[in-house]
């Protein structure tokens, strides 16, 4: 794409050194940036971008977008703030596929994962093809390897470049997770939604939004930009439900869902088994039964969320039915990796997360067994959360494993010291600490027996840990058959 086309579709303070040259790509890394592609200088909490300008025009850039004029010789858009323009330059370069996407959006502190599969099920059950864009990657159908994104919701050029991939591909349909930081960081500008769909609120992130009002206004991004026709689809049972309603555009389609609260969809009779929940669906004069392979109060309503973007987007409910209840777990989401002992692995990371998984790993649970979970905290962030999960884990638990879950540069035993302050009483007979997560994994067998259900969070689907000079391979579900065998 020539510079003159950027330029004239985007809004600039001013051009200087400016010559119409070809632009091949969008960069914001100075060390894997190509030859001929546009150099975005992004200021981030930590880096800022406009320092490796020259580096990026020694390796090939042709341009860069900056804000402020720097001393290099090549044409410069300069813009108020490159946060906001690179999602500007993304939709022009890959030319806003959204516009011919039916665009689906779900967000919300818990089970955004979970909702984008079902949501890819149902409609594929329903013969229409679905791409899916999340926290472990995108595909282009649930039968697809996940490709990498990097992040829950892709930068700008990534994600408009994945959406263009998608049209390519013929498919028109995409469910994609939308994090608050990506609303924050108009990663999704110019993304045309025709659904989006809300799962709840809880705390996390405030390292980040400081205050859960800044938190909540990040979410409620998604729903303001819904036009006329748009389906919104909101959990009714949430605290910030109505708050959320009264941002929408008057003229938009709202759904709502619940099991406490009277709404548009509803469960009913909901019914735990040791292999799954059932519920009766209730949607305008029909009554569904369902019976899910999915465990816990948190999987109806992440079930409820999908069936109501799938509503919204006129499949029928017994489609939908037969969907769901073929769908088995997503990885890392109360994954049941081995039995006897029942080990859970799930990615529950934030003080509401822990308080569902154990409640449902509880109804797993047999009389004469006990529930243990093995937990840490991820350094660099909220550090207000920390107390309350080891006090919920405490509450709910009958024993626990305080360990190390991503300590990035914070020191481990500090992080492991927040958690245990929010212990009532500390029973070295139930209260374990074992800073290395693999050595704790190890312990979580000595102290447990077969009848017992071990859930160990946080990190779900993660292969990694982050440490403070390094990030190293690391599985919760390798480490268990490790230790347990198979």
């Amino acid at each position: 794409m020539d510079l003159d086309t950027i330029v004239k579709n985007i809004d600039t303070l001013e051009v200087l050194n400016y010559k119409n040259v070809d632009i091949k790509g969008i960069s914001y890394n100075s060390n894997t940036i190509n030859s001929h592609e546009i150099f975005v200088c992004l200021k981030g909490e930590h880096v800022d971008g406009h320092n490796f300008a020259q580096n990026a025009f020694e390796k090939g850039a042709i341009a860069l977008m900056c804000e402020r004029p720097l001393n290099i010789e090549i044409p410069q858009l300069i813009v108020k703030s490159t946060q906001e323009s690179i999602a500007d330059l993304a939709a022009v370069f890959y030319h806003n596929p959204s516009h011919e996407l039916n665009l689906m959006g779900v967000t919300g502190t818990n089970g955004k994962t979970t909702v984008a599969h079902l949501v890819q099920k149902i409609f594929e059950k329903d013969n229409k093809k679905c791409a899916l864009i999340g926290t472990l990657g995108y595909k282009l159908s649930s039968s697809d390897d996940y490709l990498e994104t990097k992040h829950t919701t892709p930068q700008a050029p990534k994600m408009q470049e994945t959406l263009k991939k998608i049209l390519n591909s013929d498919i028109l349909n995409v469910i994609t997770e939308v994090s608050s930081h990506s609303l924050e960081q108009f990663r999704v500008k110019n993304c045309n939604f025709s659904t989006a769909i809300f799962t709840n609120l809880t705390q996390d992130h405030l390292d980040y939004h400081i205050t859960m009002d800044n938190y909540f206004n990040a979410k409620a991004k998604l729903f303001k930009g819904l036009k006329k026709g748009n389906n919104a689809v909101v959990n009714n049972d949430d605290k910030y439900s109505k708050r959320l309603i009264d941002v929408i555009d008057k003229e938009v389609n709202v759904y709502t869902y619940g099991v406490k609260n009277n709404s548009d969809i509803m469960a009913q009779n909901v019914e735990f088994m040791s292999d799954g929940v059932s519920f009766v669906c209730c949607y305008k004069d029909e009554k569904v039964p369902f019976k899910l392979h999915l465990n816990g109060m948190f999987s109806v309503y992440n079930s409820l969320a999908a069936i109501g973007a799938a509503l919204a987007n006129g499949i029928e409910l017994t489609i939908i039915k037969e969907a769901l209840e073929k769908t088995r777990s997503v990885a890392g989401r109360f994954e049941i990796v081995r039995t006897n002992p029942m080990v859970i692995v799930d990615y529950a990371h934030t003080p509401d997360g822990l308080e569902n998984v154990l409640r449902a790993a509880r109804e797993l649970t047999p009389k004469e067994g006990n529930l243990i979970c093995l937990f840490g905290c991820g350094g660099n962030r909220d550090c207000t959360k920390r107390p309350k999960m080891g006090k919920i884990a405490q509450q709910l638990c009958d024993k626990i494993i305080v360990t190390s879950d991503n300590p990035r540069n914070e020191d481990p035993q500090q992080i492991i010291t927040d958690i245990l302050s929010g212990l009532a009483l500390i029973n070295p007979k139930v209260v374990f600490v074992e800073q290395d997560r693999h050595l704790a994994i190890k312990l979580l067998k000595d102290i447990s027996s077969e009848n017992d259900v071990l859930v160990l969070a946080g990190k779900g689907h993660e292969t990694y840990q982050i440490l403070a000079d390094k990030t190293i391979h690391f599985d919760d579900r390798e480490e268990v058959v490790k230790v347990f065998g198979e």
